[in-house]
């Protein structure tokens, strides 16, 4: 299917007249009958709809919507879902607008987080206490408690109330 049958039942579906009789079959109408269009302008439009592949007639004679018709435009229009890594599939489950919702209690689930937040901190820059607390409290109001898995997971090191980046991953 091409974007040119989209432009076709787009530009069917602009009709006015083919509007309505697809209205009334959507509906479970006769639109000979409750479109109010005269017989002449509704076998044209059922013409264009059946053309369209929007409707069809059945053996009985009666016309029906094809409502699959637009599932079958709509898979035409339909980009591929980009593959999402396990990574990014954490942190979309963690964080919400930037901030963590909750730290993660699986140390696996954790270290995708805690590599996530230390990004924040420059390798070879040395930072007090105070400016480490601004920066993890943007992440979560227990800041105390991401400092001190940082540290203890060997990302951020600390003397004498100055903190480093000493693990994570960087971008070469």
């Amino acid at each position: 299917m091409s974007d040119e049958a989209i432009r076709q039942v787009l530009g069917l579906l602009y009709q006015e007249d083919t509007l309505r009789v697809l209205a009334t079959l959507a509906l479970g109408g006769k639109p000979e009958e409750e479109s109010g269009l005269d017989r002449e302008a509704v076998r044209r439009a059922l013409d264009r709809l059946e053309r369209g592949g929007l409707a069809v007639r059945e053996e009985s004679g009666e016309w029906q919507v094809r409502r699959e018709r637009f599932r079958e435009l709509l898979h035409t229009t339909a980009k591929p879902t980009p593959a999402v890594s396990a990574e990014e599939k954490v942190l979309r489950s963690f964080l919400v607008e930037g901030r963590l919702r909750a730290i993660p209690s699986k140390r696996d689930k954790q270290l995708v987080v805690l590599d996530y937040v230390v990004q924040v901190f420059e390798p070879g820059v040395r930072y007090p206490e105070k400016e480490v607390n601004v920066a993890l409290r943007a992440f979560h109001d227990d800041y105390p408690a991401l400092r001190r898995y940082l540290v203890d997971e060997g990302m951020l090191s600390r003397e004498n109330n100055l903190y480093w980046r000493s693990g994570g991953s960087v971008e070469a």
